[in-house]
């Protein structure tokens, strides 16, 4: 029996390959497979993965209160458990593709999924803060920085020539729908049942993602003796993937990073992504539940206000893809932080045991403007990086989102501990984003590093 290699290796194979898919479109012309095409179904389960993983990590602020109350734990240590998960979180995805490659997608998934499951179903056996920051912070962490989006970019490119874009998009609002799903249930179980029953449920929803990846799940057309979907047979099929990196591929990794800091402009988009993460996941989702319950805001009706931001979560990050493609991008984001700083302004006055009109609008925007950062600060990177080297840049940049995410976190249970009210947090959030938008105004002048180097080898 042959092994595949690179195609680019070996053309002999790549000519046996080329028939091997004539073979299988003749297959499917002649109505031997399902009308379904295997990428929907891969596309599906990959969704499904990436909602359950999201679960546990956008859900942690429901836990304050009950844990609270149960070992008198204060806000700061509470918040240092998701600082943890935010961090490893973002640094595990640049390396989530290496993952990905080295032990195929299916194993990863699995391993991530098993990580988020028993993370959550031991946190029902905690009695001291380190066992949360342990389980909390480390093992969901790993499981979710290792089906970061660049697990369901893998997906996309290996499954779909078409559509393409309209997957990505699928996969980038899982985050928001496991937000929206699973939220207001696990407010629902807590405060009907405990924060046990709650997080194991966590726990039992990561394990049922597992079956769908042995079946339909795939780790790439030709391991399913099909083809991507759209492809057709005057194409040029994409190669075998039965590649294994070599030890190098986590230094060149890193050293994308190292040659990157050279370069200024990498500097303001980190840095941007820094406060994008402090000013959403670091300090609404995680904070935004408990500071309601200090207003009177029962913890059903906040979680809902925060379900409901992930609805327009999808909608805007749709909209700003649709707008950066005819916007120059430094000023999209420019506009993004500078409104999303003028909106936490007002947030400590709309706070209270029933919901003003104007929380509605907050609640609106807010939604529209949490990921709507995402698609410029992706053409930023295309643009002073070069394609080649734009989706490791972004790798960094992202894994800068969440660390700013967990500093976020952190800092305002600190500063709610010291004072007894948010407002101190809601002030500094949107002081750090009036920074990022006038930071970006600079960005034009900085010179583009793929105009004068590679960042990485490319014989390395």
């Amino acid at each position: 029996m042959k092994t595949l290699v690179s195609v680019a290796e070996k053309p002999v194979l790549k000519d046996e390959y080329m028939r091997d898919v004539a073979a299988m479109g003749k297959m499917q012309n002649r109505g031997t497979t399902p009308k379904i095409h295997r990428a929907w179904l891969v596309a599906a389960v990959t969704a499904m993965a990436l909602i359950a993983t999201a679960a546990f990590r956008s859900t942690t602020g429901a836990f304050f209160a009950p844990l609270e109350n149960e070992f008198s734990w204060d806000r700061t240590g509470l918040s240092a458990a998701v600082m943890i998960n935010l961090a490893i979180y973002g640094l595990v995805a640049p390396f989530a593709a290496t993952l990905i490659e080295r032990f195929s997608m299916r194993k990863v998934a699995i391993g991530a999924l098993l990580l988020v499951s028993t993370g959550a179903g031991l946190a029902v056996l905690i009695t001291e803060l380190w066992h949360l920051w342990l389980l909390w912070g480390g093992l969901v962490g790993l499981g979710t920085g290792a089906m970061a989006l660049v697990f369901g970019a893998a997906v996309a490119n290996r499954w779909f020539t078409k559509h393409r874009g309209l997957v990505m998009g699928l996969f980038s609002g899982a985050n928001a729908a496991g937000q929206l799903v699973f939220l207001p249930s696990i407010v629902f179980i807590i405060e009907a049942t405990e924060w046990r029953v709650a997080s194991l449920t966590v726990a039992a929803c990561a394990l049922l993602v597992i079956p769908l990846l042995i079946w339909p799940f795939s780790n790439s057309p030709q391991e399913a003796k099909t083809t991507p979907f759209g492809a057709t047979l005057t194409e040029e099929a994409p190669a075998p993937v039965n590649f294994k990196p070599t030890q190098g591929a986590i230094a060149a990794t890193l050293s994308s990073l190292i040659r990157a800091m050279r370069y200024p402009a990498f500097w303001v988009l980190a840095m941007t992504f820094w406060v994008c993460g402090w000013s959403t996941n670091g300090l609404i989702q995680t904070h935004f539940i408990p500071a309601a319950h200090d207003h009177g805001m029962p913890a059903t009706t906040a979680s809902g206000l925060l379900a409901l931001i992930g609805i327009f979560d999808i909608i805007g990050t749709m909209a700003s893809g649709w707008l950066t493609d005819r916007v120059r991008p430094w000023i999209l984001l420019a506009v993004y932080y500078a409104l999303r700083g003028m909106s936490l302004l007002t947030l400590h006055t709309l706070l209270g045991p029933d919901i003003q009109p104007m929380m509605w609008i907050f609640i609106i925007f807010y939604g529209l403007d949490w990921v709507a950062t995402v698609p410029p600060t992706v053409a930023l990177c295309n643009q002073y990086f070069g394609p080649q080297q734009a989706t490791v840049i972004f790798g960094w940049v992202f894994a800068f989102h969440m660390i700013g995410a967990g500093t976020g976190a952190l800092t305002a249970g600190l500063f709610r501990d010291m004072s007894g009210s948010y407002l101190v947090a809601w002030i500094v959030a949107a002081v750090l984003c009036f920074a990022a938008a006038i930071s970006l105004i600079f960005l034009p002048r900085m010179r583009r590093s793929h105009m004068h180097t590679p960042l990485v080898d490319t014989a390395a």
